[in-house]
């Protein structure tokens, strides 16, 4: 199934057309990658047809080519781009909205998009809330393929269960930047927002090391989308 296969559902056009309302004549935009990023593309890529000029930035080449299908122009994040907003899926949704991404194989383009915009906005169905991140799966952890054995040993010093990717016909996944990601398994569920900054600040000392996927304090907002067509908004608190 291709990522906008199923963006038709109720859900999904209920949050995508609630993100694309908020977006205004002259954004710059970034359009993040999977399901429910594909359905705000789709949404998008109308008003566009209708007369909207905005410009989008891609985080993946799937994006990237849904994108230009649709007619968006895509421009590069230069010295001078400050994006908007941002509009991006999630694996899972803590209480605090910080969240796990990452589980598609974009989270470093998908992070450097998201700190560039002004705003990041998550769009997600309620099965991906979560009460602890690391309930529903592991954490994504990119890195340069020369340092796989150290950071493999990092890793599994700080306790995590890492997996390699696996990618087509039984090689490991390629991200778009020509890294292996390590799907890393947590011991337990992360308990707070504390814990979670923790273990990033530890992964990012890992040598090699270049994106994870703990997004920590990055989304302004979060819709949720149910199949009845509802929309529910989060806002982030103070707390993290």
């Amino acid at each position: 199934m291709t990522p906008a296969a199923d963006s038709g559902a109720p859900a999904l056009q209920a949050i995508a057309a609630r993100a694309v309302a908020l977006v205004e004549e002259g954004d710059t935009v970034g359009l993040g990658s999977g399901r429910a990023a594909s359905a705000f593309i789709e949404a998008l890529g109308e008003r566009v047809r209708g007369g909207l000029r905005i410009s989008g930035v891609a985080t993946s080449e799937g994006t990237a080519a849904l994108a230009r299908r649709l007619g968006i122009p895509l421009v590069a994040i230069t010295e001078d781009v400050e994006l908007a907003l941002t509009v991006d899926g999630a694996d899972e949704v803590a209480p605090n909205l910080d969240v796990v991404k990452g589980r598609g194989g974009a989270l470093v383009r998908e992070r450097i998009v998201a700190a560039a915009s002004r705003e990041q906005i998550i769009l997600v169905g309620p099965d991906k809330l979560v009460t602890h991140l690391g309930e529903r799966g592991p954490v994504p952890v990119e890195y340069v393929p020369m340092g796989e054995g150290l950071v493999l040993r990092r890793l599994k010093a700080l306790g995590l269960r890492p997996e390699l990717r696996p990618g087509a016909a039984g090689a490991p996944f390629i991200s778009d930047n020509g890294n292996r990601i390590f799907d890393c398994h947590l011991p337990a569920p992360l308990p707070d927002g504390h814990a979670a900054r923790a273990l990033e600040a530890q992964l990012h000392a890992i040598a090699g090391v270049v994106g994870t996927g703990l997004f920590l304090g990055t989304a302004a907002r979060v819709l949720v989308g149910h199949r009845d067509g509802k929309v529910d908004e989060l806002t982030r608190g103070g707390t993290p």
